[in-house]
């Protein structure tokens, strides 16, 4: 072969043992710092499993109370919802008692109107009407004595003044 060729060839392989010793060194440095960053891990593996069991404890006790807290909240609006229905039958038997009672009272009202406006009538014709009769007659027996114990005629002026008071 040729010596230019094999000069190439082990200037190549040179190159190539060389990149694979600087690989090596790399793989090695990176070894080494995997291992003091998995030493400092480990150093605070103990305070993060406590800090996970402590947040799991916080966890389990707040879902104890949210589970507390939402069967109390439920409780609640069960009652409230009952004490809201009988307030509403409640209510609803209010309007219906207080709508028969103005009724009732209407009907009280106009029988009593009507009673009074019977009674009015019968002491209208009972008691006034008799009254004004004899009011009448009376006024007829007071004109007729006045005009007897006159004894006179009345003048002429007298009587026209009369007729003028009618017309």
């Amino acid at each position: 072969m040729d010596s230019p060729l094999l000069i190439v060839l082990t200037i190549f392989v040179a190159l190539a043992a060389i990149a694979m010793i600087a690989q090596a060194a790399a793989l090695l440095g990176m070894f080494l710092a995997v291992r003091k960053l998995q030493a400092k891990v480990d150093s605070y593996l103990p305070q993060v499993a406590k800090i996970l069991e402590a947040s799991r404890s916080a966890v389990e006790k707040a879902g104890a109370l949210i589970h507390d807290a939402n069967s109390r909240t439920s409780a609640i609006l069960d009652i409230t919802k009952s004490r809201v229905t009988k307030i509403d039958g409640f209510l609803g038997d209010a309007t219906m008692r207080a709508k028969v009672q103005m009724e009732r009272a209407e009907m009280v009202l106009e029988d009593t109107m009507s009673r009074t406006q019977r009674t009015v009538s019968i002491v209208q014709r009972g008691i006034i009407s008799p009254i004004r009769e004899v009011h009448g007659l009376l006024m007829g027996i007071r004109a007729t004595l006045a005009a007897l114990g006159r004894g006179t005629r009345p003048t002429v002026d007298h009587a026209t003044t009369d007729e003028e008071m009618f017309i």
